[in-house]
């Protein structure tokens, strides 16, 4: 635990020791887990880790990167061998693909490397699990734990949150310098483990910023996939204006390539109109409530996400 005792993980660099109850821009000690789960699509399991070194205003996960200010309750500290342990376990019940990584995210779990994750790592050669260590991060570690991350881990994501230093610093409340030199590091020694880069695009934000981006990662390697994520409204953006449409993204990524990278895909929009899967199942439900088309139209957004019955029926409730 000794890279908690005068923590320098991050480039705040705070030096507290959080192993004595003391906080830095973090505000967390111990590594707390907040949440495990298989995920089919990254093949991977997904290890949430409490705390970040940013304050981001779009965060869809302040809950969790603001631990403990939110005043959420999480499993809190997990032993590393408990932690393989169970994922082992629950690894082998998984009926989706197989599982490659444990991966972990937040928060920031960069502010966890050393030793916590290091440790997992050791504890997954241990216990013969057969799986890499993956991590997505902000970027704002220090050099040092930049080098550690891409010495020992197997799979790296790294997202880019704005270009500018005046942007950067409002969106996240910390400079770009740090970020952008860790790219440029993590491209050039360890190009191999990147999984993506990737920026969240905020309209009016960092739409902008995203073009010049492009051309820095560009610079470092042309074919570094880059990938564009739909902003959604959240946390102190809850109330900015809706997110991109499918043709904006769509634009972007082509001005990205027009760029020069030849890697670039999207994921995430604000629909225009109804999703095509909801007006089905909309429609598919309007006889099942007497053919009330507000009534269809919410139960298809239900449909969509696997409520089984319809309409619903509160069993649990005493007739009137």
């Amino acid at each position: 635990m000794e890279g908690y005792r005068s923590c320098r993980l991050c480039e705040w660099q705070c030096g507290v020791d959080r192993l004595q109850g003391e906080t830095g821009v973090c505000r967390v000690g111990q590594a707390e887990v907040a949440a495990t789960m298989c995920s089919a699509s990254l093949r991977s399991y997904i290890v949430t880790l409490a705390g970040c070194c940013y304050r981001c205003l779009h965060c869809n996960a302040y809950r969790i990167s603001q631990y403990p200010d939110p005043g959420w309750y999480y499993a809190g500290y997990v032993p590393p061998a408990v932690l393989v342990a169970d994922a082992k376990e629950r690894i082998t019940a998984f009926e989706g693909p197989s599982i490659h990584t444990i991966s972990f995210t937040g928060g920031d779990p960069i502010i966890h490397l050393p030793p916590y994750i290091r440790e997992v790592a050791c504890e997954v050669d241990r216990q013969e699990l057969g799986c890499g260590i993956g991590l997505s991060t902000g970027g704002f570690a220090t050099q040092e734990t930049m080098a550690e991350t891409v010495r020992f881990c197997d799979v790296i994501t790294l997202e880019i949150k704005a270009y500018s230093d005046g942007l950067h610093r409002a969106l996240t409340g910390a400079p770009v310098a740090p970020v952008l030199r860790n790219a440029e590091y993590l491209v050039h020694e360890g190009r191999e483990k990147i999984r993506v880069l990737r920026t969240v695009v905020i309209p009016g934000m960092t739409d902008g910023e995203v073009v010049a981006i492009a051309e820095f990662i560009a610079s470092l390697d042309a074919t570094v996939p880059y990938r564009l994520i739909g902003f959604r409204p959240n946390n102190v953006l809850y109330y900015h204006p809706p997110g991109p449409s499918r043709d904006e993204m769509e634009r972007l990524c082509e001005m990205c390539r027009e760029a020069g990278l030849s890697d670039v895909a999207w994921s995430g929009y604000y629909p225009e109109s109804v999703p095509d899967e909801v007006a089905i199942e909309a429609a598919r439900l309007r006889d099942a409530y007497g053919g009330d088309d507000a009534a269809a139209l919410t139960a298809g957004y239900a449909a969509v996400t696997g409520c089984p019955t319809h309409p619903p029926e509160l069993r649990h409730l005493p007739a009137a």
